[in-house]
């Protein structure tokens, strides 16, 4: 064998080793960047917003019901975000960026019966006895359901 053989074989080893190496390394960023973005944030029925009824245009009252003294006028009925709140409740919003689970009992293992957005204003109502989970009922609903600790931030109103 001569010097230019020599010289052949070991730069065509090194360029097939450098060919070999690069698409490796080029196939193990792009699988890398695939997997390592979170999937969206699924959104289950019962967090989805129903459909709001077209508005019909409101009919003025005759003036000789207004001035009925014998009907007494309806009074305004009180939303949950209005009414009071329980002793020792205090309203807070969702700073987990995924949402919450929201569970029927204070548990991984507990059933989920839906679940609480980012940002979301929910309102505390009591904590588990290790303190681990905490009951809250949705601000706009009634719901009421079990979610992890830690997960909230307190919102001075």
């Amino acid at each position: 064998m001569s010097l230019s053989g020599i010289t052949k074989f070991f730069l065509g080893f090194t360029l097939g080793i450098s060919l070999l190496l690069g698409t490796s390394v080029a196939a193990a960023y792009y699988f890398y960047t695939k997997l390592s973005v979170n999937p969206p944030r699924p959104i289950f029925a019962e967090e989805q917003q129903p459909e709001k009824p077209i508005a019909q245009p409101v009919k003025a009252p005759k003036a000789s019901s207004q001035n009925n003294p014998s009907k007494p006028s309806p009074a305004p009925s009180k939303s949950p975000a209005t009414a009071a709140l329980p002793p020792g409740a205090y309203t807070a919003k969702v700073s987990w960026p995924e949402g919450l689970s929201l569970r029927d009992s204070p548990g991984l293992e507990a059933s989920r019966i839906g679940g609480v957005a980012y940002n979301q204003e929910i309102i505390v109502l009591q904590e588990s006895d290790d303190k681990k989970w905490q009951k809250v009922r949705l601000a706009e609903g009634e719901q009421e359901g079990w979610v992890k600790a830690g997960n909230i931030e307190r919102v001075d109103n």
